[in-house]
């Protein structure tokens, strides 16, 4: 019973808000796309898929070989899940539609860490629901390799609706890469994903978000983060790829004592590719500390990096740095870092800086043998490379390829 009034209430509120205005980035007419799909079939092998579809996937970290080191996957094209499998003890895989036929209390975590009515997005996934991945780690269980995701848009001008739920319990250890992708027909499609994570008392997450869209996509997550007494959550997010629009605006609460939450963004937007993308992270535990680090490079297309710090509880610390190069005229990046502190002893700060490359720094390259692009290549390599602390050394490894693959692209 108190499952159904649950629900009940949730489509209520998401009726309401299905009429809001987008808070950030550009209002997106749902109207203008198609809601529905064909169920397609389940690949016991996805190995088999078609090679250009597995290019794109790989594009975005999927690997699909029998050998690939993963400890679960789980894809999902268009609103199907077409594949799903946990590979180690411990954890748990699947469909988030499957999930919530196999456990009752799933409701008590849809829609904790992201209001249903948060804005239109929101509320068009509650009412046409879609399906979405469930990933758990039972108590004090440890992800050997990274669980993959994949949500690939197949079918053309579709609004992929996808709701994800996370689950680190207690003691417990995820590694996981989402991989989002699309047909490489340039069609306009539209991705609207929400994703719910929990960590539990002294839980670890990373996850490692690589997007791999195509430029007539228009992309709008929204992802809530429950962060409890000693837990860790590590954010990458890259995107190096055309994509007509995307607004991301996750938020991070560090609830227990001494949790932690790292957010790393690597953005490149070429012409025509607007992206919003920002963090915000509540501090209102004692001991809880955050980082948020963005790279932007623009070499035509638009970037709005955003960062927000809350700080309200005793011994909090956190930091913000956005630093963004403009290779080429016609882009822009607007930096907009946010601090909030309402008790004394808190530690908070922020750094930006937007810029092109410094000359004496091509010419001091230059002078030991660098052709002019080589030493500007050489720059934007490095300006690309951010250490990431506490991922095991096979993630940053992968993380490292993603980059290097996407840089030939940037220059």
């Amino acid at each position: 019973m108190r499952k159904m009034k649950s629900a009940k209430l949730s489509k209520n509120r998401a009726k309401e808000a299905l009429s809001k205005p987008a808070p950030l980035g550009e209002d997106i007419d749902l109207g203008k796309y198609a809601h529905s799909a064909d169920e397609l079939p389940y690949q016991d092998d996805p190995a088999r898929l078609p090679a250009k579809t597995k290019e794109q996937m790989l594009q975005a970290g999927v690997t699909l070989d029998a050998d690939s080191q993963r400890s679960g996957t789980i894809i999902q094209m268009d609103h199907s899940i077409i594949h799903s499998l946990a590979k180690q003890e411990g954890i748990e895989v699947m469909g988030i539609n499957q999930a919530r036929e196999k456990y009752n209390w799933l409701s008590d975590y849809l829609w904790k860490a992201v209001a249903v009515d948060s804005d239109k997005y929101t509320a068009h996934v509650e009412l046409n629901q879609g399906n979405g991945y469930f990933i758990r780690a039972l108590p004090g269980s440890k992800t050997v390799y990274a669980i993959q995701a994949c949500l690939y848009l197949a079918k053309g001008n579709l609004a992929q609706n996808v709701h994800n739920i996370v689950v680190a319990e207690e003691g417990s250890e995820l590694h996981i890469i989402t991989g989002c992708a699309a047909a490489p027909e340039e069609e306009p499609g539209l991705h609207l994903g929400v994703s719910e994570f929990y960590l539990k008392r002294g839980a670890r997450v990373s996850f490692t978000m690589i997007h791999n869209w195509t430029p007539e996509i228009v992309v709008r997550p929204r992802t809530g983060i429950i962060v409890e007494e000693g837990g860790v959550f590590l954010s990458n997010y890259l995107i190096m790829k055309p994509v007509r629009s995307v607004q991301t605006y996750p938020v991070a609460r560090c609830v227990g004592d001494n949790a932690v939450v790292r957010f790393n963004s690597i953005l490149v937007a070429p012409p025509g590719s607007t992206m919003d993308v920002g963090s915000r992270v509540i501090l209102s535990a004692k001991g809880a500390r955050t980082e948020i680090i963005s790279r932007a490079i623009t070499t035509g297309g638009n970037i709005i990096a955003r960062g927000y710090i809350e700080g309200s509880a005793p011994e909090v610390k956190g930091h913000l740095e956005c630093r963004g190069l403009i290779l080429r005229e016609g882009g822009m990046i607007h930096a907009v870092p946010e601090l909030k502190g309402t008790l004394a002893g808190i530690d908070l700060s922020h750094e930006a800086a937007v810029g092109k490359i410094a000359e004496e720094e091509v010419e001091y390259l230059m002078m030991r043998g660098l052709t002019r692009d080589e030493a500007t290549a050489t720059i934007v390599r490095g300006f690309l490379r951010v250490d990431i602390e506490g991922l095991p050394p096979q993630l940053s490894l992968e993380l490292r390829r993603a980059v290097e693959a996407s840089e030939k692209e940037v220059m």
